[in-house]
């Protein structure tokens, strides 16, 4: 008897059995999306602002948040291996606290925070979206950053430049952020605290962009293109406001956020305010009521979930699930893909602007999502209804919607981006604000071209010889790293993109002798643990260049063990040091709550709650069913 395979079963089934639990009635899988702390602080401040009596218990929740997550030292991490604090963390989770009237300027703690925030360059040097918020409440001039006037937005998709060549994540931040700052919009709070104190005297407050005027820069004839059309008339100025109002209030969801995300829900209403709107009118008041249902109570520590997960995390646990053994006609499985198809996206989003002639059929991250579908919940929401479509007419004509409109996303250079197609005019990374080179465009990456790919493969059954795979198969070949890795954008960060490509490669078709493979797997052989498990620091996306864990992670462990399994590795030694850690982990804190997943390089890291029981069962599954089928053909 194999008594190891054994352990790997009895674990298998203990996770399959742990997850069960946690299916809602309506057949979702809840798990928390925990991201910046950044959302708690604008939550805070923005109810202060608006002067909201009603919000008082999640004031009090978020603040004891942000304040048990504050280090002795006096500041903000966005992950626990951070060199050294995070200066615009701890620049908003300060003004937040002192906003909340729960903590003032004499407190030990908050003084150590000032101390150094003003040692690293005080406010001046803060990310341009926190230097925004305090802007619109009044806590810092608004500075001479790079003017886009409110034509911009007028200008036809058919020009060489227009607002569409922006990634959908962008504009829908950058059309509120515009509308407030072209109108120079503060709100008057009389709880607002003062920070003329966080400025440091060495640090220009007004950035010089004398630079764009340089010819030689290839950003220049943006920049002279913004000056230009920044001195139309009057009335289309006039004009751009309007288009911005409109475009926001067509892309509200059902519960008042603005495109599902918190984030751009906070600057849509201060874009409101700018525009004349009250306080109290019932888009304003929807809003909010929309951010407050956004926190999760859940445990020791609330927080405000930027978005919930809730399709994203049900997708995958039902492929999982699958993967694992359970039948199609399980209760499990008919609940979670029922559930999934009531989230079918019916209507023709932005995505339609660089793809006119597709149907809608994808699937968005979140429960509320109507408006923004993406890649990689299509395909993973696919993975999930694959099975289930063979046996229903129903599921079937949904799976085929998805598919098709998955295709029909790949990009001119024949990868997958997130949420648009072609959306990668390369000289929008070169604008000077902060993560340009991550949300301006939307261009193909390895870890979504790498899923699309396995279920192309492993579920679609199309090969190396269809006309997509080729393209997609030959963009990330050329796109492998020189040491045999792949950049991942959405995980943390060569683990995840190398499992996403080796996994995508191997699935239509390529030997895994093929030298790409070889590579890859070499790589991660290499990148191993001495505890056998994989970990990778959050500073590899930021470095871009791998940056090992002093630990590893459950997540990051299993991405790696099932690349390697796709890779024929199995049996390998490596393999199973993997396996035993996953079966054996006796993790710190540390190990179980690092951020695997990405928003924002250098600012937005994500802890998904739900990785730790999907991966290392998927692994194990894989693990599981590899041996078995090695004994068997013995």
């Amino acid at each position: 008897m194999n008594t190891f395979l054994e352990s790997v079963k009895t674990e298998q089934q203990r996770r399959v059995k742990e997850l069960v639990e946690h299916q809602q009635a309506n057949g979702s899988f809840p798990f928390r999306f925990q991201g910046s702390l950044m959302t708690d602080a604008f939550y805070i401040i923005t109810i202060r602002a608006l002067d909201i009596q009603t919000e008082e218990e999640n004031i009090r929740l978020l603040t004891k948040t942000l304040r048990a997550t504050q280090h002795r030292e006096g500041y903000w991490k966005a992950y626990s291996d951070e060199p050294n604090g995070h200066l615009s963390a701890t620049i908003i989770a300060y003004t937040a606290l002192l906003y909340s009237g729960h903590y003032s300027k004499n407190d030990n703690q908050m003084k150590k925070a000032k101390a150094f925030i003003v040692k690293n360059g005080g406010l001046a040097k803060a990310h341009f979206m926190i230097k925004w918020m305090l802007s619109v409440n009044g806590l810092y001039p608004w500075s001479h950053m790079i003017y886009i006037p409110m034509t911009f937005l007028l200008l036809p998709t058919f020009q060489p430049i227009n607002f569409y060549q922006f990634s959908a994540y962008a504009r829908i931040h950058f059309i509120p952020m515009l509308i407030a700052a072209n109108k120079k919009f503060t709100i008057d709070a009389k709880t607002k605290p003062q920070l003329d104190d966080l400025f440091a005297r060495d640090i220009a407050l007004y950035p010089s962009y004398a630079h764009l005027e340089d010819e030689r820069s290839p950003i220049t004839f943006l920049w002279k293109e913004m000056k230009r059309i920044g001195k139309f008339p009057s009335y289309l100025h006039h004009l751009g406001f309007q288009y911005g109002e409109k475009y926001m209030l067509d892309r509200l969801e059902e519960d008042g956020t603005l495109y599902s995300y918190a984030s751009a829900t906070f600057f849509m209403i201060y874009a409101l305010l700018a525009l004349g709107y009250k306080k109290d009118s019932p888009v304003i008041q929807k809003a909010v009521t929309g951010l407050s249902s956004l926190i999760d109570k859940r445990g020791e520590q609330s927080h405000l979930e930027n978005s919930t997960s809730t399709v994203w995390d049900t997708g995958l646990i039902s492929y999982t699930l699958q993967q694992a053994g359970m039948a199609t006609d399980t209760t499990p499985i008919r609940k979670a893909t029922k559930y999934l198809l009531t989230k079918q996206h019916t209507k023709k989003g932005d995505w339609q602007v660089h793809n006119p002639h597709t149907e809608p059929g994808g699937w968005g991250f979140s429960d509320i999502n109507t408006n923004n579908p993406d890649n990689d919940d299509t395909s993973a929401v696919l993975r999930a209804i694959t099975a289930p479509a063979a046996i229903d007419q129903t599921v079937h004509q949904a799976w085929q919607k998805g598919t098709n409109y998955l295709l029909s996303m790949q990009n001119r250079d024949g990868g997958w981006g997130a949420f648009e197609k072609n959306t990668d005019w390369e000289i929008l990374k070169l604008v000077p604000i902060e993560n340009a080179k991550d949300a301006a465009i939307d261009p193909s990456t390895a870890d979504l071209t790498g899923r699309v790919l396995e279920y192309l493969g492993n579920f679609a059954h199309l090969d190396y010889t269809h006309p997509h795979i080729k393209r997609a198969t030959s963009w990330l070949i050329d796109h492998q790293e020189k040491d045999g890795s792949w950049y991942g954008r959405w995980g943390v960060c060569y683990i995840y993109g190398t499992w996403a490509a080796i996994t995508g490669l191997t699935a239509v078709g390529m030997d895994v002798n093929h030298p790409t493979i070889k590579k890859a797997i070499a790589w991660l052989k290499k990148i191993q643990q001495s505890d056998g498990g994989w970990g990778e620091s959050c500073q590899s996306c930021e470095k871009l260049s791998y940056v090992s864990l002093p630990f590893s992670t459950e997540s990051q462990t299993a991405w790696a063990v099932d690349a390697l399994v796709a890779a024929g590795e199995g049996a390998s030694k490596e393999v199973k040091r993997g396996i035993s850690y996953i079966l054996e982990k006796k993790q710190e804190d540390d190990a179980i709550t690092y951020p695997t997943g990405i928003g924002l390089p250098n600012q937005f890291y994500i802890y998904y709650h739900s990785y730790n029981k999907i991966f290392p069962l998927l692994a194990l599954s894989h693990y599981k069913n590899y041996i078995t089928n090695k004994e068997t053909n013995l």
